[in-house]
């Protein structure tokens, strides 16, 4: 099992060992404790509880801290449910550290974006909008949504709205460092939400 829970923590630049300056994402990935351990003869299928930052008795519930006692695991800010298969190993207790990424060369990042709020098409799509002179009165709406002969709007029509705060996956980062010791990866490019969010970092499905 090549996952982890991590945080992303900010940007910054380094050198490769090409010499060539790369801009990366510094993100923490574990140390993440396994809480529980899911199988196809119990559960129905194949998958580990990951659990990573501890956090206070006092802030989980009874159940939580029955959860987590049974693992002989410490309560952990959060959990997260990474799918296995039926021959990969991980016992309930057993910690995870970055060491795990060692000789993987990409990385699929699990995030979650900024939230932007309420947007017009303008921001949100990149939409150029109407003239500003000769009675242009629509700098910045959207104009004609719909069709000549029907009164209805066609779905999926790009409209003001919500914008970011959803769940997206980068795939094939490329990892310039393993700082096993700091239990910290250097991702080429950027990863998707603020410093300090909570990502899930796994190696790379389409490319190895």
């Amino acid at each position: 099992m090549q996952t982890l829970i991590g945080k992303k923590t900010g940007m910054t630049r380094v050198y490769d060992d090409d010499g060539v300056q790369v801009a990366v994402t510094v993100v923490q990935v574990g140390p993440c404790t396994v809480v529980q351990r899911k199988t196809a003869a119990t559960d129905g299928y194949e998958a580990v509880q990951l659990g990573f930052e501890e956090q206070k008795e006092s802030r989980v519930t009874k159940p939580q801290q029955g959860h987590f006692k049974k693992a002989g695991a410490k309560p952990q800010k959060v959990v997260r449910e990474v799918r296995l298969e039926a021959d990969e190993e991980a016992a309930p207790g057993d910690v995870l550290t970055a060491k795990i990424f060692e000789g993987v060369q990409y990385v699929d990042v699990l995030g979650h974006t900024k939230g932007r709020g309420f947007q017009g098409v303008i921001r949100k799509f990149k939409m150029r909008g109407g003239r500003a002179s000769h009675g242009g009165a629509w700098t910045r709406r959207a104009g004609s949504t719909g069709s000549i002969d029907s009164a209805n709007i066609i779905k999926n029509k790009t409209m003001p709205g919500q914008m970011g705060s959803v769940d997206i996956t980068t795939q094939n980062l490329r990892v310039v460092k393993v700082l096993a010791d700091e239990n910290a990866l250097l991702l080429e490019g950027a990863v998707a939400g603020p410093a300090g969010g909570i990502v899930l970092v796994r190696k790379a499905i389409k490319k190895a």
